[in-house]
């Protein structure tokens, strides 16, 4: 079941464990993103930590948030993008999204069904998605300290799996937060170190927290025409040099 938006609200604004995952989380988005000018960019569950470097240069920014989890204003200080919407109807058109990120929207969800097919619906042709979701392996699915300990986890197989079955094309994984959910100064003063030290680490099972990039790719349709060629018919061959009988 999704966490309480107030809940979620305190631990990424409120706390400093929160605010080093967002941290995290959110820079290596705008690494993965680095350009989203003229773009609609869309997040879905609580994604409001990771969209706010896109505000300026992309052409419209939306937070959908779902209906158990509730909704809160956000910016701060700017008009409000957030949206509380059912997790199987977003109020979008279908195909209007270039970019789409999921935190906590996911894993939560008692539809992931429906919210796989919503993410494909909205995603325009070769329009990309991002979902940010507990690793099974990970030190961050194991604490019910942070949001990542509750829902479903997943291994980078099983999520990407679960977006083949739904016509997507994994791009890329990788995992982050590295330093263990602990509130301690010296696992929040180490986390930045941590974060460098584990990229060069072999596969993904040492980051609490996997980030898997989706694209939506459509294939043309094949060219109409007959399946095999049809053989000219032979009526007047010969007409024109008739032979004597």
């Amino acid at each position: 079941m999704h966490l309480d938006v107030l809940d979620l609200r305190a631990f990424y604004y409120r706390s400093r464990l929160g605010r080093a995952a967002q941290r995290a989380i959110r820079g290596k988005l705008v690494e993965l993103w680095p350009d989203v000018a003229g773009r609609t960019v869309v997040g879905f569950g609580f994604a409001v930590p990771l969209l706010r470097p896109f505000l300026e240069e992309a052409r419209r920014v939306i937070a959908l948030m779902p209906g158990p989890q509730g909704v809160m204003q956000w910016p701060a200080g700017l008009p409000n993008v957030s949206v509380l919407a059912e997790e199987a109807a977003w109020p979008l058109e279908t195909g209007s999204v270039d970019r789409l990120v999921l935190l906590h929207g996911l894993e939560t969800s008692e539809q992931p069904t429906a919210v796989l097919e919503e993410c494909w619906r909205v995603l325009g042709p070769g329009g990309r998605v991002l979902f940010v979701v507990p690793n099974r392996a990970g030190l961050w699915a194991r604490s019910d300290r942070t949001p990542f300990g509750y829902g479903r986890p997943y291994t980078a197989g099983q999520l990407e799996g679960q977006l083949r079955a739904h016509s997507f094309v994994p791009e890329r994984h990788l995992s982050i937060l590295h330093a263990p959910p602990s509130h301690a100064r010296f696992w929040l003063r180490a986390g930045p170190m941590l974060e460098v030290v584990g990229r060069r680490l072999p596969g993904v099972l040492t980051g609490g927290v996997l980030m898997v990039e989706a694209s939506k790719q459509i294939h043309a349709p094949a060219r109409p025409g007959l399946a095999a060629a049809v053989r000219p018919m032979r009526i007047l061959e010969g007409v024109a040099n008739p032979e004597p009988v």
